[in-house]
């Protein structure tokens, strides 16, 4: 569906965070005073009017028959697909699309790279941006990772790669792709999703539209659920991009040493291994492009070290939303004294592998915070472990019991295997409190380099 095909018809858009703010421009810049309605909340009313002339501003939250009364619903991809309220007006005949499945119907010739995976997907986007770039090519990163696609929906000049941050909520909605990349899968957004196997189903959706297809080599699930794919690549064997000791290797040949790197974490090798594989399958020159990894600078929000105060380090990883990306955080500060700041929304994640792991591997302390706090506490009392376990609401309260069990020379690290939305509208707003509490200045810290067409 095409903005062109929505004319005449009774359009509404349910959701007015930035993904929102961008439908209404599209819909004033492609259908100049076309009537629409805006379903949002309270505080975001005034706004609304003053995003599109024509809107009609609705603060209740819509139900199936309130979402039956328009042809067409532009969805935020927040707002899950599966609800009752969604499948019953798509029943009567409403017709749900987004700003990411408008973009791809008005780009079909666009030559798009997507990027998926419940982990490191915005490191490996932005990284394939910065390597196609040195490689002298003209570049939009752009989706999930923080600009929607909808405000580069008539660019100047047409970049030579789109390079697209995708969402389990956002990968049924892609259109045609040259490269798709699934980095990893583990479990997450159970809340939006419904199970885990509709979670990855959906994720896995992104491969069917794909000329090419790369997968992390070391998820047996992964490789198995893609094997029937025509053109897949895989990345982390022996036989493709991979890590081999201190350096990045494609089959036999050391590629580039990872001293050179400013990406923290195993894992973080892992992720420039993906990108490598990325830029090859799209037939551009991966080893020549290999040296600017030296010169990526980490996201924030990311394991991204604040600095020191009063001999302590402060380590910003709010990102990590899952109890997997916790560990993998911890394991990239092994042998200091680690504080670390786990809990916040709880989408009902299982934390019996953290437990395990802590237990084997303990670090300094443990403070749980937020609202699956108590049972994440409750669990790591009931397996133990050789560390400080203490417990708070708040991401404050949190923060002073970690700084104070923490020593000159130690680490606090906020990396909380858990969504923001109990306290935080977003990871980014969770991650600048814990800058401003530990004393930095959050302006400083949280911009995304690379955004836009460059």
């Amino acid at each position: 569906m095409r903005f062109a095909d929505l004319a005449g018809k009774r359009v509404a858009v349910w959701g007015f965070g930035r993904e929102g703010h961008a439908a209404l421009a599209a819909l004033q810049l492609r259908l100049p005073g076309r009537p629409v309605t805006l379903f949002c909340n309270e505080a975001e009313a005034l706004y609304g009017h003053a995003a599109h002339p024509a809107v009609h501003v609705v603060t209740e939250a819509p139900g199936a028959a309130a979402l039956s009364n328009y042809d067409v619903v532009i969805k935020s991809p927040g707002i899950g697909a599966y609800r009752a309220e969604i499948l019953d007006a798509q029943h009567n005949g409403t017709h749900f699309t987004s700003g990411t499945a408008l973009w791809f119907a008005e780009n079909p010739d666009a030559r798009v790279i997507a990027v998926t995976g419940t982990k490191g997907k915005s490191t490996v986007s932005a990284l394939v941006a910065h390597l196609l770039r040195s490689l002298g090519r003209r570049v939009a990163l752009a989706g999930n990772i923080g600009l929607p696609l909808l405000e580069l929906l008539d660019p100047p000049v047409s970049p030579d790669w789109w390079v697209v941050e995708l969402s389990s909520f956002q990968t049924r909605e892609a259109g045609s792709l040259a490269v798709a990349l699934v980095n990893n899968i583990h479990e997450e957004h159970l809340d939006w999703h419904g199970t885990r196997e509709r979670y990855v189903a959906d994720k896995l959706a992104l491969a069917g539209r794909a000329r090419t297809l790369v997968a992390n080599a070391r998820q047996d699930e992964l490789v198995a659920r893609t094997s029937a794919h025509g053109d897949r690549r895989l990345f982390g064997d022996a036989r493709g991009w991979h890590v081999d000791g201190e350096a990045i290797a494609c089959g036999d040949a050391r590629v580039f040493d990872l001293e050179k790197s400013l990406l923290p974490g195993a894992h973080n090798a892992l992720n420039a291994c993906a990108a490598l594989a990325v830029i090859e399958a799209a037939g551009e020159d991966a080893v020549a492009a290999a040296s600017a990894i030296g010169s990526f600078r980490p996201l924030p929000h990311r394991l991204q070290a604040l600095g020191v105060r009063d001999g302590i380090d402060y380590v910003d990883d709010s990102i990590a939303t899952t109890p997997q990306a916790t560990l993998e955080a911890l394991a990239s500060l092994r042998g200091r004294p680690v504080s670390v700041l786990v809990g916040g929304h709880d989408r009902g994640l299982d934390w019996h592998a953290f437990a395990d792991a802590v237990r084997c591997e303990p670090p300094h302390a443990i403070v749980t915070m937020g609202a699956n706090g108590a049972r994440i506490a409750a669990l790591l009392r009931e397996t133990g472990g050789a560390y400080a376990l203490s417990s708070a609401a708040t991401l404050a309260d949190a923060f002073a019991l970690a700084r104070a069990a923490t020593a000159r020379g130690g680490v606090v690290l906020l990396s909380p295997g858990a969504p923001s939305f109990d306290q935080f509208k977003d990871y980014a707003e969770r991650g600048c409190a814990f800058a401003r509490l530990a004393g930095f200045d959050p302006a400083a810290i949280g911009r995304i380099e690379g955004l836009g067409i460059a």
